[in-house]
C-alpha cells in the first residue's frame, strides 16, 4: 500500500502530521510523493483564515481526481478543516472517504483499515483529549531542527479566532513526556528545538497550577547535543520575570521571542478580546530589551479589523515605527464564521485592508533593512541549512567560485525569517554550527564570512 501524505497549515499541524507519519510507517505502509502511484492519500488541513481554508479545499479536490486518473482507492481528510466542517465535507465532497478530527490523529491506522474495507469513517474524539504521541515522529524538517509542541488548544477566545472551537481548550503536555520526545529527536540528529503551541507562555497552568515554561526550558537545556531552543507564540501578557531570567541565564535559549500582539490601538485591542493595552505592550517590549539587549522580537499584526478607523491605523503605524521590531508579519483580517468579530458592525472593505497591510509592511521593510545594516561587523554563531545551486553562487562570491551555504542566525526562525549566506571552500553539512562575521546585508538577508579558528585566538 503506497500512501501520499500532504501536510498544510502551521508548524503545530506539522507536528501532528509527523506523528501520523510515524504510525503509518510503523504499520509497514510505503510513503510516496507520486500522486499517480498513491493508493491512499491523507491531507492534514488548516482552516485558520480564508486563504488557508481555500488551499485545503482546493488540495482535497485536486487529489480526489486521482481516483479517476491514478490508483487512488481512499482519500482521508484530517486536521482543522475536518474538525470544523465534517458534515459539509462529506456532503459536498463525496470523494472523501474518511474524516479525522484534531484530537484523533493517533487513530489514523484504524481509519485506514476502515477505508480499505470500503467503509466511510468519521473519527471525532473529545477535544479535551490529548493524542498519544509516544510512538515518535518522522522528522520532515531536514533532520537538524524540529518543532516541539508543548500544548494543545487555547483558552483566550480572541473575537476573530476559531482555534478554541477546532482545537479545544488549553491542554499542556507533561514535562516528562516532552523531555523524552526532545531526547528522542536530539538522538536522531536534531540540534535546534522550536517550542510551539497556540500559546507557549501559559504552559503548565492547567496541570501544574502555575506557569511552568521556565521549568521546562531548564530541563530541556540539560539535554546533551541540543544547541538551540527557540520560543514561538509567547503572548505578551503572560511573559513573566522568571521566563525572562531563564532566557538570560541559559545559553542554549536563543535571544529570540515570537510575541503576537495583533494591534496597538486600545480601541481595536478591546474589540479583538486581547488581554493587553498599548502601554502594557510598550512596557513588556522595553523590559525584554532592557534585560536581554540583543533580543530579536518578532510579532504579527492584523490590518482591517472591524471598526478600525484611519486613526487606529495611524496609531499602529506609529507604534511599529517606535518599536522597530526585528521581524514582523501582517495578515489582513479574515472574517471567520462562528466568531464574534464576524458579526461586528463596520466590516472593512478588502481593498482597504490590503492597502493598510501594505503600508505597514512598507514601513517594516525600511526598519528591517536598517536592522540588517546594523548587523554588519557582528560575529555570530549560525546553523547551516543547505547550499545554493552553483548557478546562484556567483551572486554572493563574485568571480571566485565557492560554495555558498544558506544559514540562520539566532534572529531567524526556520521558515519565516531571513538567512545569512556564507561562502566556503570547505564542505559543510546541514545542521553544522559555525562562527561567522557579518560582512553585508541584502534586503532581508545577510552575507557573512567564516571566522577561521586562528582568528578566535
Amino acid at each position: 500500500m503506497k500512501i501520499l501524505y500532504i501536510s498544510l497549515g502551521c508548524d503545530k499541524n506539522l507536528v501532528d502530521s509527523e506523528v501520523m507519519l510515524a504510525l503509518i510507517k510503523n504499520r509497514g505502509f510505503e510513503l510516496t510523493d507520486d500522486e499517480y502511484e498513491a493508493e491512499l492519500i491523507i491531507i492534514n488541513t488548516c482552516t485558520f483564515i480564508n486563504d488557508a481554508k481555500e488551499e485545503s479545499i482546493n488540495t482535497i479536490l485536486e487529489m480526489a481526481q486521482y481516483k479517476e486518473i491514478g490508483k487512488l482507492k481512499g482519500l482521508i481528510v484530517t486536521g482543522c478543516l475536518a474538525q470544523r466542517y465534517k458534515d459539509e465535507i462529506f456532503e459536498e465532497m463525496p470523494e472523501v472517504d474518511a474524516i479525522v478530527g484534531t484530537s484523533s490523529y493517533d487513530q489514523i491506522n484504524s481509519v485506514i483499515d476502515e477505508v480499505l474495507e470500503g467503509n466511510k469513517s468519521i473519527k471525532m474524539e473529545d477535544l479535551k483529549k490529548l493524542s498519544d504521541t509516544s510512538i515518535g515522529r518522522v522528522n520532515t524538517t531536514g533532520g537538524y531542527y524540529s518543532y516541539l509542541k508543548i500544548a494543545e488548544g487555547c483558552d483566550k477566545h480572541c473575537t476573530y479566532c476559531i482555534i478554541p472551537k477546532v482545537r479545544g481548550n488549553y491542554r499542556s503536555v507533561e514535562i516528562e513526556k516532552l523531555i523524552k520526545e526532545a531526547k528522542d529527536l536530539v538522538s536522531n540528529g536534531v540540534r535546534e528545538l522550536v517550542l510551539v503551541a497556540q500559546e507557549t507562555t501559559l504552559y503548565g497552568v492547567d496541570i501544574y497550577g502555575e506557569k511552568s515554561l521556565p521549568k521546562l526550558l531548564k530541563e530541556l537545556c540539560k539535554i546533551e547535543g541540543l544547541e538551540w531552543i527557540r520560543i514561538l507564540y509567547a503572548y505578551p501578557e503572560e511573559i513573566t520575570d522568571e521566563l525572562i531570567q531563564v532566557m538570560k541565564e541559559e545559553d542554549k535559549i536563543c535571544n529570540y521571542i515570537d510575541m503576537p500582539i495583533q494591534h496597538a490601538s486600545d480601541n481595536i485591542l478591546r474589540k479583538m478580546g486581547r488581554r493587553t493595552n498599548k502601554q502594557e505592550l510598550i512596557d513588556i517590549i522595553n523590559k525584554l530589551r532592557t534585560n536581554i539587549p540583543d533580543i530579536a522580537i518578532r510579532t504579527t499584526l492584523i490590518s482591517g479589523f472591524p471598526g478600525e478607523t484611519e486613526t487606529d491605523h495611524e496609531e499602529l503605524l506609529n507604534f511599529v515605527e517606535e518599536m522597530k521590531f526585528d521581524r514582523l508579519g501582517v495578515f489582513t483580517y479574515s472574517k471567520e464564521e462562528d466568531t464574534p468579530a464576524a458579526i461586528m458592525q463596520d466590516q472593512i472593505d478588502e481593498e482597504l485592508k490590503e492597502q493598510r497591510r501594505d503600508e505597514i509592511m512598507l514601513l517594516q521593510q525600511d526598519i528591517a533593512f536598517e536592522h540588517g545594516e546594523a548587523m554588519i561587523g557582528r560575529k555570530l554563531r549560525v546553523i547551516i541549512e543547505g547550499k545554493l545551486p552553483d548557478d546562484e553562487a556567483l551572486d554572493y562570491s563574485g568571480d571566485e567560485v565557492k560554495s555558498i551555504y544558506i544559514a540562520r542566525t539566532y534572529k531567524d526562525a526556520p521558515g519565516v525569517d531571513g538567512y545569512i549566506f556564507v561562502p566556503s571552500s570547505s564542505e559543510l553539512m546541514s545542521g553544522d554550527f559555525i562562527d561567522v562575521e557579518v560582512t553585508g546585508a541584502q534586503d532581508y538577508d545577510l552575507i557573512g564570512s567564516i571566522i577561521e579558528k586562528e582568528d578566535n585566538r
